[in-house]
């Protein structure tokens, strides 16, 4: 069979659709990854067939997300422009991308996929790696989940909250979809029903890419949105760490890792505040840290028992060598951690990573998430303290650890996906 996945976002978004599709492949499918540019090196690097997508550079959309902060409206404001000049070349691209195709898995920002598997008559499975598109009662929507409100209103708050989070995403996009759909000469969608919802009343498929033992299972809706387990994809086996990271952890404790992550413009402002509160808390400790980023201008400010390392360093590998890890909580980090069983400080910038923050927090796999705005050495050193010195958080991030590592989310989303569309190789 012939799969077309259509993916896109930042590498959070796209490295768990390249793990899927090497199950998809394992399993004797034919895959293609279709997505932007920029994620052509991670599909062929690991032996999958990519086809470009027209879209902003990944850069581009943290730098527009991260300057709305955690607020919706202006998330929802700062959108529409973003995808504005890539609209309609993108859907053309989608288009072309599943002609021949059997059968299409698309996720929330590789969305042409749908429309595309709709036009062409294709079966299409949903996929993702956080709460969108998704309707439950067990948990909000990762971009308007507020433990506040959940404690108060429960289940009700949550399961408003999808379709809420649904209507947003549709009225921000559905005037450059008409407009792109014209131009290509497809047939109008309906203004006033959005297809997302159809999704749920069809009873459309969905995959959730991430563990139950993190969100929960829902059993009344497990049939056609089963939990599959994280999709995780490893780092390549040719890989070597730099000799500075190398020699670093061998000569001393399990450090803290800093990964301050892809937040364009957070740095810059964030970075001396981080290190400053890092460097008291490892001192307080003994702790030593190790600092993920580019930025080669904090290298003055680091104490001598914290280093920098720049390039890619996978968190797999990484992580299981670390006490701790500092972050601002995106989806694959947060995965990262609880699967090597270490705990989380989370500085979230976004309203999805305050979600995983948040729950992190409340599995005691880490301490209370540190809003940006609070974020001081003494917070930090203090939250750091806790991370690493409670056996209790210990004790947890171990067990939750076992558990994720114990599935096997891929082929468990590969045995789903075949089962909804109805075809084997």
């Amino acid at each position: 069979m012939k799969v077309v996945v259509t993916a896109a976002g930042s590498r959070g978004d796209v490295q768990p659709c390249v793990a899927l599709g090497l199950g998809l492949k394992k399993a004797g499918h034919e895959v293609i990854l279709a997505s932007w540019e920029p994620y052509r090196y991670l599909a062929e690097s690991r032996g999958l067939v990519f086809y470009p997508v027209a879209g902003p550079t990944p850069e581009e959309l943290m730098a527009a997300l991260v300057g709305a902060g955690r607020n919706p409206l202006k998330y929802a404001r700062r959108f529409r422009p973003l995808l504005r000049p890539h609209v309609e070349r993108g859907l053309k691209d989608c288009l072309a991308a599943c002609a021949g195709a059997d059968a299409v898995l698309y996720t929330p920002l590789g969305f042409a996929g749908f429309m595309a598997a709709e036009h062409l008559g294709l079966p299409s499975v949903g996929g993702v790696v956080e709460p969108l598109f998704v309707r439950s009662g067990a948990y909000p929507s990762a971009v308007l989940g507020s433990p506040v409100k959940t404690r108060v209103l429960g289940g009700m708050y949550n399961r408003l909250s999808h379709p809420a989070v649904e209507q947003l995403y549709w009225r921000i996009i559905e005037p450059l979809v008409s407009d792109a759909r014209k131009n290509l000469g497809l047939p109008p969608m309906p203004i006033l029903k959005s297809p997302l919802a159809e999704i749920h009343r069809t009873r459309r498929p969905l995959l959730l890419g991430w563990s139950r033992y993190v969100l929960p299972a829902d059993p009344r809706t497990e049939d056609r949105m089963p939990t599959t387990g994280y999709w995780f994809l490893d780092h390549e086996k040719d890989w070597e760490p730099p000799e500075k990271l190398r020699r670093f952890l061998e000569d001393g404790a399990p450090p803290v890792a800093l990964g301050l992550g892809s937040m364009t413009g957070v740095e810059a402002a964030q970075t001396e505040r981080i290190i400053s509160g890092t460097a008291e808390a490892l001192g307080r400790t003994g702790l030593r840290g190790v600092l993920l980023s580019g930025d080669a201008g904090v290298d003055g400010v680091l104490p001598e028992n914290v280093i920098r390392v720049s390039g890619e360093v996978p968190y797999d590998w990484l992580f299981p060598r670390v006490a701790a890890a500092v972050h601002h909580g995106g989806a694959g980090t947060v995965a990262a951690a609880l699967r090597a069983a270490i705990p989380s400080v989370v500085v979230p910038v976004l309203p999805d990573q305050a979600f995983w923050a948040h729950r992190v927090s409340s599995l005691g796999a880490g301490p209370p998430p540190i809003p940006q705005r609070k974020l001081t050495a003494r917070e930090l050193s203090g939250a750091i303290l806790q991370a690493t010195n409670d056996p209790e958080t210990r004790r947890r991030c171990e067990v939750l650890g076992a558990r994720i590592a114990s599935e096997d989310g891929v082929t468990r989303a590969v045995e789903a996906f075949e089962r909804h569309v109805g075809r084997t190789p």
